[in-house]
């Protein structure tokens, strides 16, 4: 009877695992391995491009890049050039000192979509201080691009959690119906 149900329980954890290998792509989103401006960088001149360079290919159909500034109001910037890797925007106007949001959505290779979003700073002795922020609502305000994780989505985690638990129940039900028999 041990052997019986050592037996189910290693079928029930070999099943398992095989659902939850599906989740391994995961590793092959694309991620931001570089950025100039780098991240929380604090500029004594205003750069005139934004280069990210990321971990896989970039697809130029499919790669955006949104520069704004603290109100949320996006700058005007010319469409992302691609090669290879590497996407940049030119900045069509010069930039104020303030804080300011790079973001940016590009499609893996595994074709998921991957998103997130950094700050830098332009702290020029000799440039004006950025423009007032807007106010919620604003028709210029940009719609927010959220940091995007690397993993599956939570969703998907919890969705195989809850099929693994289903696996194992059903499999220790079939073990004490075969004790009772």
């Amino acid at each position: 009877m041990r052997n019986r149900s050592a037996a189910a329980l290693l079928a029930a954890l070999l099943a398992a695992a095989l659902l939850l290998a599906p989740a391994a792509p995961a590793a092959a989103h694309n991620t931001l391995q570089a950025a100039t401006p780098a991240q929380d960088a604090r500029l004594s001149a205003a750069p005139t491009t934004v280069t990210l360079r990321f971990l896989q290919q970039l697809n130029p159909e499919f790669t955006t890049i949104v520069l704004s500034d603290a109100g949320r109001r996006r700058i005007p910037t010319g469409a992302p050039t691609v090669d290879g890797a590497t996407g940049t925007i030119t900045v069509d106007e010069p930039l104020t000192n303030g804080t300011y949001t790079v973001a940016y959505r590009v499609v893996s290779a595994d074709g998921h979509p991957v998103q997130g979003s950094y700050r830098f700073t332009v702290a020029d002795p000799a440039a004006p201080a950025t423009p007032a922020a807007a106010t919620p609502g604003d028709p210029t305000e940009v719609s927010a691009v959220g940091d995007g994780g690397d993993g599956p989505p939570a969703g998907l985690l919890a969705a195989a959690a809850l099929l693994v638990v289903a696996v194992v129940g059903a499999a220790l039900l079939l073990v004490r119906r075969r004790r009772a028999s």
